[in-house]
């Protein structure tokens, strides 16, 4: 048996296709959805990802303000700098590009954002939303893999789901949007003895705990699914994920590639909650 790829550049084209439809409906009501980028020191990395979000706002017809600042930018400016976006109108969502200078508290930062704007889905407010099952922001990385998992036909209902990783970006909402998809959830991490034990007993497994193999065949049941959140570099400095892709795709039924499974998919949803923070009004 062959895993079938799950291909998140395919599905992310679908979606922004239909992002795009959304945001041309909105334009024509004279609301056209805006998004805030800021950007705060030099870091190679950081003006990457915020040059790759600015065009993907253009090519789906979302304005884009783009904001770079120096590294010495400091705390007071930034806060005051989000409260005007806060207050600006034209903006559905603003986002603060992490991470920041070390004398700036990203915490802070994150809670200054308006909870209507907060379409990273990092702030406090909206892992309560997500906490409690009301409606919010869903944090685009989790939010993507749910899409993935979705675009199989799985039905997740009552399927064991392993989640390996517990940060607040991706391993804690992820298990919380499986617990709301009705599967029984595991979560494990990096000091979880016997890590097998857990995912030979998932249907559905996350990998998401930022280290090369940490998932391998033997580890993987007969038909899973695995979603690998993963980005990591091999020994040949060659792109790869968390699991063990040229083996365990030979065990799952379905798996996402590293690149071109996961990581397409999360400027995808941030368009996607920058367009229903505008369709809100």
């Amino acid at each position: 048996m062959s895993a079938q790829l799950i291909d998140g550049i395919a599905l992310s084209q679908k979606l922004r296709a239909e992002i795009a439809e959304r945001a041309a409906a909105l334009t024509a009501q004279g609301r056209q959805p805006g998004l805030a980028v800021i950007l705060v020191g030099e870091d190679p990395a950081s003006q990457v990802y915020v040059r790759n979000k600015v065009k993907a706002c253009g090519d789906v017809g979302i304005h884009s303000v783009m904001e770079k600042y120096d590294a010495d930018l400091s705390e007071a400016a930034l806060l005051e700098r989000i409260a005007a976006l806060n207050a600006d109108p034209s903006i559905h969502g603003i986002l603060v590009q992490m991470p920041l200078p070390k004398h700036i508290n990203p915490h802070k930062v994150i809670e200054a954002i308006a909870a209507s704007k907060d379409v990273d889905g990092y702030s406090v407010l909206s892992a309560g939303e997500l906490m409690t099952g009301l409606e919010g922001f869903r944090p685009c990385t989790p939010y993507g893999c749910m899409k993935l998992i979705e675009a199989t036909g799985t039905d997740l209902r009552g399927k064991h789901a392993v989640v390996i990783g517990r940060s607040n970006t991706v391993g804690k909402p992820m298990a919380l949007l499986l617990l709301q998809a009705n599967a029984t959830v595991t979560i494990c991490h990096s000091a979880t003895p016997d890590l097998g034990l857990y995912t030979r007993q998932a249907d559905v497994i996350v990998a998401a705990v930022g280290r090369r193999n940490t998932l391998t065949a033997d580890m993987v049941k007969p038909g899973a699914l695995v979603i690998d959140v993963g980005m990591n570099r091999d020994e040949n400095g060659k792109l790869c994920g968390d699991v063990d892709f040229a083996n365990i795709k030979e065990v799952a039924s379905h798996i996402t590639p590293v690149p071109g499974g996961v990581g397409p998919m999360t400027i995808t949803m941030l368009l996607m909650n920058t367009i229903e923070s505008a369709e809100r009004g």
